[in-house]
């Protein structure tokens, strides 16, 4: 076999907290009802999805397959492994980009009452491949996904 790729993994875990100034039941909801998922989950205006699909329940999951404005294609898979109603999500998934598997990912959502508002708590830990991608890039990419997620619970005030 000719493998001219530099193999490599790079295993790394982070921990994003979140404070968000709705009930628990509504943030509940923009993580587990498709529709309101659709809002604030993904590339946005700057990819063009090509696939799509998403199931929340356990044994189920999700698949986006686009490609970023003039930019790369990318592949989303995910499966739910254990759902606890409004208190956590995890499942698994992996991303391509440009038929290159760059990772694969275990990731707990937690949401807890804080006051009045919810505490989110995401943690993903991930095996990166072959240096085509790092945790830094993921942690970012992962705050602007929360990001969106914020700005869709503020729409909803």
């Amino acid at each position: 076999m000719n493998d001219t790729v530099n193999r490599s993994q790079t295993h790394a875990t982070f921990v994003i907290e979140r404070a968000f100034a709705v009930p628990l039941a509504e943030v509940w909801h923009a993580l587990s009802d498709n529709d309101a998922r659709d809002q604030w989950f993904g590339g946005g205006p700057a990819f063009a999805i090509e696939n799509k699909k998403h199931e929340f329940r356990v044994g189920a999951g999700g698949l986006e397959e686009g490609q970023w404005h003039g930019g790369p294609r990318s592949r989303f898979a995910s499966t739910y492994t254990d759902i606890v109603d409004q208190r956590r999500i995890v499942f698994t998934y992996d991303l391509w980009v440009d038929d290159q598997h760059l990772s694969t990912s275990l990731t707990t959502i937690a949401v807890e009452p804080e006051g009045d508002g919810t505490l989110l708590t995401y943690t993903e830990q991930a095996v990166h491949f072959d240096g085509l991608d790092s945790v830094e890039g993921r942690e970012e990419g992962t705050r602007g996904i929360l990001d969106g997620l914020a700005a869709f619970l503020a729409r909803g005030r």
